[in-house]
């Protein structure tokens, strides 16, 4: 049984600060300061360029891959980490397209997160202007499922509503019909149990430093079913993905496995804060995580609603078909959002009209929910959010 009071006294939380945007930015892990410090200090300040082989720093991506592997069910040497989540995309995609070369349809939904779709809209005009990004309702996704499919790209749980895909049905019907998948698991990993081998996933993608807490920037994560690991081919050559890269060869020939799916060099103080990270899942257990989860959205959703009829709930109400976050509507969810944050609950906005509030049980619970409500409502019944401040818009919102 997980006890939440040890795990949130591993993280660093400012006072008086309600932190609802785990689903963005994971907070800092107090060890991961102690951990970075270690590597720039005794690694980098001591053993210079000699830490690759003195410290292990070229075996980071692997060693990592397989603790975040652990997280969403994948097996020994099936998870590599390095680059960003847009780079993992292409990389799957492409792979996955090259293994059904008589296929030329991408299908994704309207709900994908947009870098993904992009990466996908990129690599089809590069492939030429046979190859087709189909975009369909989340709810449509089944019904367009045929023999024309060359792969599935979903992202597991929707960024704007928390909406959850059923991963291990649609990936069935996609081999059903002969498509492969690619998932990608950015608000998955970390916030609820994800099975890739069991589910059969071909390829699935991710992020750390929402859920997993690697900090900004955090490197991404690839996953290559077993199966596929020997055949699908890089669309991104990197140096480190050469089966020697240190043979300094003038032609690429790819690494056994999942090794292959690596490309330029690994970002250590960025690893070094993810192994720390990850140390807090040694205290955890994803089922109790989830539980945890579904219960303190719904404690918020309840709150919020009983208070707050301005606000229009987006995400699905039942709790086992969303992910570890919740949304709202509202016309001024922007200026609002702000003003929650000039109150110390930070959550954050996504055009045109949603507020999201994400749940992390490993350092929220109930008094931060009941707290986070109340100041909704008295900002709401006050209107304390029309000020010229929080309609402003910042770069990043």
């Amino acid at each position: 049984m997980t006890d939440f009071a040890t795990t949130k006294a591993m993280f660093h939380l400012p006072e008086g600060v309600i932190y609802l945007d785990g689903n963005s930015l994971g907070p800092l892990p107090k060890a991961a300061s102690a951990r970075v410090q270690k590597t720039l200090s005794d690694e980098w300040g001591e053993m210079l360029i000699t830490g690759w082989n003195k410290a292990g720093w070229m075996d980071l991506p692997a060693r990592l891959g397989d603790r975040v592997g652990k997280l969403i069910g994948a097996p020994k040497g099936s998870v590599v980490l390095g680059d960003t989540l847009s780079i993992k995309v292409y990389q799957a995609l492409a792979s996955a397209l090259a293994l059904r070369p008589e296929r030329r349809v991408i299908l994704s939904d309207t709900g994908n997160f947009p870098s993904d779709l992009y990466m996908a809209q990129g690599l089809a005009r590069t492939l030429g202007p046979d190859y087709v990004l189909k975009t369909v309702a989340p709810d449509d996704v089944a019904a367009h499922l045929n023999n024309e499919v060359a792969v599935l790209m979903l992202t597991q749980v929707d960024y704007r509503t928390g909406a959850l895909h059923d991963m291990d049905a649609l990936t069935r019907q996609a081999h059903g019909v002969g498509a492969l998948t690619v998932w990608d698991l950015a608000h998955s990993a970390g916030a609820l149990p994800v099975d890739v081998a069991g589910c059969r996933a071909d390829f699935a993608v991710g992020c750390t430093y929402k859920y997993l807490n690697s900090g900004p920037g955090g490197p991404a994560f690839i996953y290559v079913a077993p199966e596929h690991s020997q055949a699908a081919t890089p669309a991104l050559s990197g140096w480190l993905g050469h089966d020697a890269p240190f043979d300094f060869e003038l032609n690429y020939r790819p690494a056994p496995g999942i090794d292959r799916m690596r490309v330029g060099t690994p970002a250590i103080l960025q690893m070094a804060a993810l192994d720390a990270a990850l140390d807090v899942w040694d205290h955890a257990d994803i089922a109790d995580v989830r539980a945890r989860s579904i219960h303190l959205c719904d404690l918020f959703v309840r709150a919020v609603e009983s208070t707050c009829p301005q606000l229009q709930l987006a995400s699905p109400r039942d709790g086992t078909k969303r992910g570890s976050q919740v949304s709202f509507r509202f016309k001024h969810g922007y200026a609002c959002m702000q003003a929650l944050i000039a109150r110390g609950v930070i959550g954050d906005f996504r055009a045109p009209d949603l507020m999201r509030f994400g749940f992390t049980p490993l350092y929220i619970g109930e008094a931060e929910v009941t707290d986070a409500a109340r100041i909704l409502s008295e900002i709401l019944e006050t209107r304390g959010w029309d000020r010229p401040e929080f309609h402003a818009r910042a770069k990043v919102t």
